[in-house]
């Protein structure tokens, strides 16, 4: 399981590494990037886009403004994701996720704004510092 609070961009370009950092009980490489770098980046798809595939999700509730909720089924171990999608300039700018999922269900979820495509960082709300797939990978599946 999977537990976040998130900010997923698009990978910018010029990306570099940054410094390891401590992060609940783990050390976790980050990512430097400037905020005018990540704001400057959108996703390769659209806004609507990126709505039409979230809805085909089952179990997924979605509202016109790109907030949603995506909710486990009965039988499964329980989980939920909140998240809101932001446009800029007829393009998807970013996401915010929090909550959890199991890894499996994540990747469904990414696949909506492109993924494995599109390269993604992914900025956690709390600790304000961006890491790359794997690392954030690593820190949500040990997250409590």
């Amino acid at each position: 399981m999977l537990q976040f609070n998130i900010t997923i961009h698009a990978c910018p370009p010029d990306i570099v590494a940054g410094p390891q950092v401590p992060l609940a009980g783990g050390s976790y490489r980050t990512l430097a990037v400037a905020p005018a770098a990540l704001a400057a980046t959108t996703f390769d798809c659209t806004f609507e886009e990126a709505s039409e595939r979230l809805e085909a999700l089952p179990r997924m509730f979605l509202e016109p403004d790109g907030s949603f909720v995506w909710t486990s089924s009965q039988s499964d171990r329980v989980w939920q994701v909140d998240g809101n999608l932001y446009d800029r300039a007829e393009r998807l700018a970013f996401v915010d996720l929090n909550g959890c999922c199991p890894a499996e269900e994540f990747d469904r979820l990414l696949a909506a704004f492109g993924w494995p495509h599109t390269k993604l960082v992914f900025q956690l709300t709390r600790e304000a510092v961006v890491l790359d797939e794997a690392e954030f990978r690593r820190y949500a599946a040990s997250a409590k």
